[in-house]
């Protein structure tokens, strides 16, 4: 039999004792889903899921009366988090699905495996381990492990029906796990269904968009989404705009040592329009942080071939360097990718090279004047303040940020003076 029980984070003290709670007195707990999973497929475990017989009272009760912490975190589906060490485990009761409607389940607790491995959405997240580390598999996904194979359990469009975002999860896992081209019955289920994403929120989609942008090569997946139609669905931005640049930012992010940015990889496949990328960002409900991130990206001017080290710090003066970063690392993205054969592609990405280490060292200079220092030259508060600011920043900048206070104080005064 398939066994992980040799691995190091089964081995883990913590998971040993969870277990040992929930395998006593007639109760029964598994390692469920994404452990297994990546541990069979030879990948890192990150957090450790279980799964049991026990209602979720009696979990807390025993976990009180073994000192063990227990958070509610999701009881009301049958999940209580349980944590030692400083360590949490989510341990969700065995459920069967009641009432779906493409959105939320209603579920009934009960104590069948089968059951509750076949209300999951993929065959390779629906193995179980039981106390000893023997896998337990209930719906043939040890094969789908094997062969990378990312395939809905049963019939692909219910699993769809009952939950719209197994759309964008089948994908996403593509991303991750899959191999090859997608499961047909799949594909064909998510081209189907896909004007059902507009049923979901704006958050659930973002949250699992951002969580494919973020696999370690989304490139396949999003030509299988942009075939079947999904890309679309959720980012219309990209249908006239393509997807070819992605291939380009993955290449460059191996070979550079970029860490992967879902936000970076979503900026690829859309016109850099900061009237759109407002309206998407908005549409999908992107933190504050984000969306400044696209728009700033897509207001930022890629810098010419030419641009002198002064021409290039006024520029990331004016547009700031996350923005700079962000559009150097797109334009260096696209020239590498045409680099091949093309002597002035080579030449053109030592450059944009050149130029995006020197945004990633840029310190933004302060302006050494502020609104009051004019208020307290006699000018009365309001618009002229501004300008008088701004003309004194201008010529600053002009001059490549060397005038000090002094002489901006005496040319303030002069301005106020001459009544400028």
């Amino acid at each position: 039999m398939t066994s992980v029980a040799g691995e190091t984070w089964f081995q883990d003290k913590a998971l040993k004792r969870v277990m040992a709670l929930l395998n006593a007195d007639g109760g029964e707990g598994r390692v469920a889903g994404g452990a297994v999973r990546n541990a069979l497929m030879g990948l890192a475990v990150a957090d450790v899921d279980i799964a049991t017989t026990l209602r979720p009272d009696i979990v807390v009760e025993r976990a009180k009366a073994s000192g063990i912490k227990a958070v509610p975190t999701g009881i009301e589906h049958g999940t209580v988090t349980l944590v030692v060490d400083g360590r949490g485990f989510e341990v969700t009761t065995l459920r069967r699905d009641i009432e779906t409607n493409g959105r939320h389940a209603v579920v009934e607790f009960g104590t069948d495996w089968k059951a509750d491995a076949e209300r999951r959405d993929l065959t390779i997240n629906a193995l179980y381990a039981d106390a000893a580390g023997e896998v337990i598999d209930l719906i043939e996904g040890l094969k789908d492990i094997e062969t990378h194979t990312v395939r809905f359990i049963g019939d692909a469009s219910q699993r769809i029906a009952e939950d719209h975002l197994r759309i964008l999860r089948f994908f996403r896992f593509f991303a991750y796990y899959g191999s090859g081209r997608p499961d047909a019955d799949g594909l064909r289920a998510c081209a189907r269904a896909k004007d059902r994403l507009s049923s979901l929120s704006a958050e659930r989609v973002w949250s699992e968009t951002k969580k494919l942008f973020s696999a370690p090569d989304p490139s396949r997946a999003l030509l299988w989404m942009r075939q079947a139609g999904v890309l679309a669905a959720i980012l219309p931005e990209t249908e006239k705009w393509g997807i070819d640049a992605i291939h380009g930012l993955v290449a460059a992010e191996a070979a550079l040592g970029w860490k992967a940015d879902p936000l970076l990889r979503l900026a690829a496949i859309v016109p850099p329009d900061v009237e759109r990328l407002e309206a998407l960002s908005k549409r999908l409900r992107l933190s504050n942080a984000d969306a400044l991130r696209l728009a700033q990206s897509a207001a930022t001017p890629v810098p010419p071939d030419e641009v002198t080290d002064v021409g290039f710090a006024r520029l990331l003066y004016r547009h700031g360097r996350e923005g700079m970063v962000f559009r150097l690392k797109l334009a260096l993205s696209s020239a590498r990718a045409a680099a091949e054969g093309d002597p002035l592609a080579m030449r053109r990405s030592a450059r944009l090279f050149q130029l995006l280490a020197a945004a990633d060292k840029y310190q933004k200079p302060v302006f050494p004047l502020s609104g009051q220092d004019v208020i307290s030259a006699g000018v009365p508060a309001g618009k002229r303040v501004g300008d008088i600011l701004k003309q004194l920043e201008e010529f600053w900048i002009g001059r490549n940020f060397l005038p000090e206070r002094p002489e901006l104080a005496a040319r303030l005064a002069d301005m106020v003076g001459s009544g400028e």
